[in-house]
């Protein structure tokens, strides 16, 4: 399957750790999506960490940044985005995301996560959480809005990239395109 099947963009959403960075590289480099890392390119842009940029400009400011970026996107097609874990708490956001393509909730269990997650330091919603039971904390208060901004989900617990993919394209195609 090409770019040029899947129609508009997708948009990644998901806590984090639930596998939005590792999917997006691969709809880049096997299906020639370009590939847009929403947190990178805020770093890029601001010239500074997202844990740097919530402790001197606030999670609002971050939050603006976020929004400003999906609405560059508007009418853009062909693009792979992983949103921030917290991109899909605004309607704005939401709206933004819809209007230019598929919302894919990647879901994945709080043990899983913190496996994912253990060795980055660079998570500052997490800091004094990074637990089982504070990351479902955390995910129970934001499942509501990823599933209500969500075209589809999928689960990303014991499943390669690959799979996960397949299962994406599957939902927007069709099994009968591989």
């Amino acid at each position: 399957m090409s770019q040029r099947e899947i129609q508009g963009s997708l948009f990644l959403i998901g806590f984090m750790g639930a596998g939005k960075s590792a999917v997006s590289a691969r709809f880049h480099e096997f299906y020639g999506m370009k590939l847009l890392e929403m947190d990178q390119e805020i770093e890029r842009r601001e010239k500074m960490s997202i844990s740097r940029i919530f402790r001197e400009k606030g999670e609002e400011y971050f939050r603006r940044l976020e929004t400003e970026l999906l609405g560059e996107l508007k009418g853009s097609s062909g693009i792979v985005v992983s949103c921030g874990g917290g991109a899909a708490m605004r309607d704005e956001n939401v709206r933004r995301m819809k209007e230019a393509g598929k919302v894919v909730l990647l879901r994945a269990e709080p043990e899983t996560v913190l496996q994912r997650i253990a060795d980055s330091e660079d998570r500052p919603l997490l800091q004094g959480r990074k637990t089982p039971q504070g990351i479902r904390e955390l995910m129970e208060q934001r499942q509501p809005r990823y599933e209500a901004a969500a075209d589809f989900a999928v689960d990303t617990d014991g499943k390669t990239v690959d799979q996960i993919c397949r299962e994406i394209l599957e939902k927007i195609s069709g099994p009968e395109s591989f």
